[in-house]
């Protein structure tokens, strides 16, 4: 029997549960860090973890092994994604990616400027100017689904679309803004790996072990050039064969590594990261500049950069809006791309060493993204709600 294609349904379904999960680990983070649990949590994220060949030795604490390690894994599936949907998918053609790309554009450089506005006094946190420009799929896709079939699947088709190209830019604002000293010699040695991983794609390879042997050896050269880690899991991803049928090399892994991402990785990274220390937090903490940018940028900067990107696309002839799906559609889908969490808080960890700054960070992150997705979810569940009672499914 002919296995199915990993298809759009499968994703929204299971990033949709993952989403469940990951609220659960952030809930969790925030009672152990505020309990008496908090000496086991910090002491657990600040394990040191060791492992070393000869001379050459990796030693991080835990939760760097799962910021830098893990969340490899997760950014690999991300190329995988991209890589899916570029060449066969949503944004396979203009006319399909057209809207969802002037969309994400507004989506990144709004909120980029809402940041700076708050922050341009504040040269410490300025540079975490790419912390609001992320959208969490899983989370953001997870509120949508509540609404069940009340919305269109061209709603959350163009919602993932966004999250996709916002997943494209945060991929290069990392590699170019967040990369420290580098080191020339690790950074030929993992060129050299790519070179490898190409090699095997030419050739036809369609086993999952060399890839495997190939990306471990680019993620340690990575995290030794000084150039984030996890971009490493993306290059390997884009070499990886794409090609028709239903028992494809690239569908077997997407579909095989969605389970461990969505219910390990990210809960592992959201556990990791989420715990907030609530002492000593008051309002006057969220007017400061750093959780005050977050905030407007996930909350102000992604409404007025979706919907005014794409107002202006639209109008200008360069795309067009889905059938069935209304201004109010796309400002509800705005509102969603404002939840940042898992990306905001992983830029977030790349910006600041400082615990307290982390601290920031967080507050502005949940605070952000838990508005916008209530208030998403409102504006969606309201014009689903008035269509349906236009069409008399819903007595008034």
């Amino acid at each position: 029997m002919k296995a199915r294609l990993f298809s759009i349904a499968d994703f929204i379904k299971l990033e949709s549960s993952s989403a469940i999960i990951l609220l659960i680990m952030a809930m969790f983070a925030l009672i152990a860090a505020n309990s008496g649990l908090s000496e086991v949590y910090y002491g657990f994220l600040e394990t040191n973890i060791r492992i070393g060949i000869g001379s050459f030795e990796i030693s991080k604490a835990a939760v760097l092994w799962i910021n830098d390690g893990l969340m490899a894994i997760f950014f690999f599936l991300v190329g995988l994604e991209i890589k899916r949907e570029v060449l066969t998918g949503e944004l396979s053609n203009w006319k399909q990616a057209s809207l969802p790309i002037f969309a994400a554009i507004g989506g990144m450089a709004l909120p980029a400027l809402a940041f700076f506005y708050f922050n341009a006094d504040s040269p410490e946190t300025l540079k975490a100017w790419a912390i609001p420009m992320a959208t969490d799929i899983a989370f953001a896709l997870g509120i949508l689904s509540l609404l069940g079939k009340r919305v269109p699947i061209a709603i959350k088709i163009f919602l993932l679309a966004i999250a996709i190209i916002d997943d494209i830019g945060a991929i290069i604002v990392i590699a170019i803004f967040y990369t420290s000293e580098l080191s020339v010699n690790a950074l030929t040695l993992s060129m050299l790996g790519f070179a490898l991983a190409v090699t095997l794609n030419r050739t036809g390879v369609k086993v999952i072990a060399p890839y495997l042997l190939v990306g471990i050896f680019m993620w340690a050269c990575v995290l030794k050039s000084g150039v984030h880690a996890t971009l490493a899991g993306v290059l390997v991803a884009f070499t990886i064969p794409i090609d028709e049928g239903d028992q494809s090399f690239f569908n077997r892994i997407e579909h095989g590594l969605h389970p461990w991402v969505a219910f390990l990785v990210l809960p592992l990274f959201a556990f990791a990261n989420a715990g907030v220390n609530l002492s000593g937090i008051t309002l006057n903490s969220i007017l400061t500049p750093l959780p005050l940018g977050i905030i407007a940028g996930l909350l102000i900067g992604k409404q007025i950069g979706v919907v005014g990107m794409s107002w202006i696309a639209v109008l200008s002839g360069i795309a067009k809006r889905p059938k069935g799906m209304g201004w109010v559609h796309i400002w509800g889908v705005a509102c969603l791309t404002g939840v940042g969490f898992t990306m905001s808080l992983f830029i977030g960890s790349l910006v600041f060493d400082s615990v307290q700054m982390m601290n920031y960070v967080r507050l502005g992150v949940l605070t952000g993204s838990l508005l916008s997705g209530i208030l998403g979810y409102s504006i969606l569940r309201t014009i689903s709600l008035k269509k349906a009672i236009a069409s008399g499914k819903i007595e008034n």
